[in-house]
């Protein structure tokens, strides 16, 4: 199979871009001279350059001194920005090719890997079985809007164009999208706000999410019908845009409220669109007319006219009920499946379309609660703060008010908005349904008193008379707080109030897990480990208390934030960690890389169902570790958190992040609503930086630190000590084990160190430069054993085949980068703020190519 797959990415893909980038760099695009003819001849340059040891800024101006020796300083930098315009745009053309060879490359044939699932069920006489299990499973991908996403929305439909005539060979047209594309602005003058990011996410639910989630239910419900057609869980999409208030003081309950509105709209116009086309087949008397009726009601909403009447969910279901009855006691049953399929979506989708989160930091809602309780005296005790835990857990479920909070009280906007927060999800309620918005997530989440403030505050801001129908998920994100996250569960599951609580939320408790800040936490192997455990801990304790646990991951992009491949990962859950539900969030890259196209919707979220309904199904020997395996895992990673540990506390740990990457200039990108790290001005702090700024650094300067750091240490001591062939049977014989190491890979094949080797030799940051080289050499030597293969990714062609490709195409924009940013400290040597303003901008210009083409940089 890999040799197949490599022998098609090479046609389809490698191929094809030769064909159309020849195409593309003769395009008459620009005034500078002949910069497209000129950039095969740099991509050459920056590559032997590197390879040969040279800096960055003597690769360029060797390059200018060859080919353009006339060109003057001012000259230089336009050609310089122009370089920089073709390649992002070289990288949509990859794009574009991987999408319109989706199918192939990734060998998805007639039946998806749930539909064998479903066959091999009947084979093995777990038909009964899968059925039961289909009744309450479900999977959630939650869109985000971190800063790692930078299309507008027009470059969306070009490469979604572009992929079409690819795929059909159009090469007029191809050329014509091409030249279309050369001519589209990238770059965003100024920043998103949050509702910008939710439209375009919009976009996504629209075109892509909704056709495709009811490709993948309606097979399944030809086989169970019982179990899929009631099932409102069994895929559903979360939202983040306009409801993470997480360090982004740009969302306000305004906010939230368009984003909800918007949902609906975006939904009734799929609603609107699918029963004009069953009104087309669906012609029968009465039967017509009851779908007219519902188009019209829906119609008058979109275009808001005066005098409607808003159309229920209810109103809808009792329409389609009285139409299949029809259409079966009269019309044969004729295209009776269509209808069923429109009611499944709306099922699935009521009129919420995707649930927007509400998640907020614990540190703004503590002091949200501590303004309150300073403002209306004898709400808490005097000595609160000087209570155990379980006093001050005990006095926030007491807490009581007559009135609701007043949010207009209080001068600090972040306080008032907090306050808002809970009204605006019952409002969202009011109008969307309960699934509008039933989740209020707390970042940072240090334990059971986090939680108790939470309730206690929705109960000050008027949920008294009714249960409250929302989640309270706490999130767990570094290591220690990973490590008590048992207890933590314990401490609440034990208390009479909460226990309550969750009697009226069918007893489920979600819990979320931070894969982003726990990897920047505690390095890669012990972030991995210490979330592995920490679910296998949460789910006894909550087996025990008789709740069914819902694990709700924080992925980004990037292995070093949880991302890679998912269905490894899920894959590798055993019957220690609770799987009824499979959810995560997806974001930046990853979303328009995973779900930009239908087929890849449906493939992913396909493959999600598949792992977690495994993990249900059919016993695996290979998803359980046992004590000597544990043990070893365990050791691993203690050997690799005391080593990443210890990188961190360098005391040139921060000043080389500042100095020599791009971490400050992801603030300057444009790319995202959010700042990027949490408090105010002043130094910066390891404990204040963002994960995706922070990760993204590391994958621009091509050395993807948190990745793999730590692991080649920990894999060495194992061999010094004769234990290698115990970790070479643990990857053999532990699927979580090997999807670590698979995942590493893919972050160390992204790694370049030729590009800044010139950093080993400055003065001040030489030997920082060549410890974290070291320690990838030693990770890279150490996998490759353990895995036993030749070289990183042996075992996954495609992956190997297209991170070849991506990385080949940026290199001139990353040897610009790093040009760029050796003559920003020259500038500031030098004190020409001229020049440096124009370098900073060339810095910022190169991130957006970098981020597309590795699809998971941050």
């Amino acid at each position: 199979m890999t040799d197949q797959t490599a022998k098609l990415f090479e046609e389809l893909v490698e191929l094809n871009y030769q064909l159309y980038n020849s195409l593309f760099l003769t395009l008459p695009l620009d005034a500078v001279e002949q910069t497209g003819t000129l950039l095969p001849l740099m991509a050459e340059a920056c590559e032997r350059g590197l390879t040969q040891g040279d800096d960055p800024r003597q690769i360029i101006g060797d390059f200018f001194e060859q080919h353009r020796d006339h060109f003057t300083q001012d000259e230089q930098v336009q050609f310089l920005f122009k370089i920089i315009q073709y390649v992002e745009r070289q990288v949509v053309l990859v794009d574009a090719l991987e999408d319109a060879a989706y199918s192939r490359i990734h060998h998805i044939e007639e039946k998806s890997s749930l539909m064998r699932l479903t066959e091999r069920a009947e084979d093995e006489g777990r038909t009964e079985k899968l059925a039961q299990l289909l009744k309450n499973f479900g999977v959630r991908v939650v869109l985000t809007a971190h800063p790692t996403q930078f299309y507008p929305g027009q470059v969306l439909a070009i490469i979604s164009d572009l992929s079409a005539a690819i795929g059909d060979a159009r090469i007029a047209e191809v050329r014509d999208l091409l030249q279309q594309l050369g001519n589209t602005p990238f770059f965003k003058k100024q920043k998103p706000t949050p509702y910008d990011e939710a439209v375009l996410l919009t976009w996504y639910l629209g075109n892509i999410l909704y056709p495709a989630i009811g490709d993948i239910v309606d097979p399944l419900a030809a086989r169970y019908p019982e179990s899929i057609n009631n099932n409102s869980e069994l895929i559903s999409i979360g939202f983040w845009p306009g409801g993470d208030r997480d360090g982004n003081p740009f969302v306000t309950t305004d906010t939230t409220l368009r984003v909800a509105a918007r949902l609906r709209r975006t939904v009734l116009q799929c609603y609107h669109q699918d029963l004009r086309a069953l009104k087309r087949r669906l012609s029968f008397q009465d039967v017509y007319e009851l779908l007219d009726r519902l188009e019209k009601r829906i119609r008058d909403e979109l275009v808001e006219k005066a005098d409607r009447e808003d159309i229920t969910l209810s109103d809808m279901m009792a329409a389609l009920k009285e139409a299949e009855t029809l259409i079966v006691e009269r019309y044969q049953s004729m295209y009776l499946e269509p209808l069923r399929s429109f009611r499944r979506k709306l099922t699935l989708f009521g009129f919420h379309f995707a649930s927007i989160d509400i998640r907020q930091d614990s540190r703004v809602i503590t002091g949200a609660m501590e303004s309150i309780a300073e403002h209306y005296q004898g709400l808490l005790p005097d000595d609160f703060a000087m209570l155990t835990e379980q006093e001050q857990v005990d006095a926030l479920f007491q807490c009581r008010r007559d009135e609701p909070i007043d949010a207009s009280q209080f001068d600090d906007p972040v306080v008032r908005d907090t306050i808002e927060s809970f009204d605006v999800i019952r409002r969202i309620q009011a109008s969307n349904g309960e699934r509008g918005a039933h989740r209020y997530i707390i970042s940072n989440c240090r334990g059971p008193v986090d939680v108790a403030r939470v309730l206690a505050l929705f109960r000050l801001c008027g949920w008294v008379d009714n249960p409250i129908s929302v989640d309270i998920v706490p999130l767990f994100e570094t290591v220690n707080d990973l490590r008590q996250g048992g207890q933590s569960m314990t401490s609440l599951y034990q208390n009479e109030y909460y226990q309550r609580h969750l009697e009226q939320r069918k007893k489920r408790q979600t819990v979320m897990l931070g894969f982003s800040d726990g990897t920047k936490d505690g390095g890669y192997l012990m972030a991995n480990w210490a979330i592995y455990s920490a679910k296998e801990t949460i789910t006894g304790v909550s087996r025990d208390a008789g709740v069914e646990v819902v694990f709700f991951d924080g992925r980004g992009g990037p292995p070093a934030r949880g991302g890679g491949d998912a269905y490894l990962f899920y894959a590798a859950h055993g019957k220690n960690i609770e799987s009824n539900q499979i959810q995560m969030t997806v974001q930046g890259q990853t979303i328009s890389s995973h779900y930009g196209i239908k087929v890849a919707a449906s493939h992913n979220l396909g493959q999600l169902m598949t792992a977690g309904l495994e993990n249900n199904l059919v016993d695996r020997a290979d998803r359980e570790l046992d004590d000597l395996q544990r043990n070893l895992i365990r050791d691993l990673a203690e050997r690799s958190y005391d080593k990443y540990e210890a990188f961190k506390q360098h005391e040139l740990f921060m000043p080389y992040l500042e100095e020599m990457s791009v971490l400050k200039y992801y603030a300057m990108a444009n790319i995202g609503s959010r700042p990027s790290k949490r408090g105010g001005g002043g130094a910066l702090k390891f404990e204040d930086l963002r994960a995706i700024p922070f990760v993204g650094s590391w994958s621009q300067l091509k050395q993807n630190v948190p990745g793999f750091y730590g692991l080649g240490t920990a894999l060495k001591a194992q061999e010094e000590f004769g234990r290698l062939d115990a970790c070479l049977d643990l990857y053999q014989r532990s699927r979580f084990f090997r999807a670590l190491i698979s995942n590493s890979m893919q972050s160390m094949s992204k790694t370049n160190f030729e590009l800044t080797r010139y950093m080993e030799n400055d003065p001040r940051f030489g030997e920082f430069w060549q410890d974290i080289y070291q320690e990838y050499l030693l990770s890279k030597e150490m996998v490759l054993k353990v895995a036993g293969q030749d070289e990183l990714l042996q075992d996954n062609a495609r992956s190997r085949l297209s991170i070849r490709l991506r990385e080949q195409v940026v290199l001139p924009l990353l040897t610009i980068q790093q040009y760029a940013l050796i003559r920003i400290r020259e500038c500031r040597e030098q004190d020409d703020q001229k020049r440096l303003e124009v370098y900073e901008k060339m810095v910022v210009r190169t991130l957006f190519g970098n981020i597309n083409a590795a699809r998971n940089s941050a």
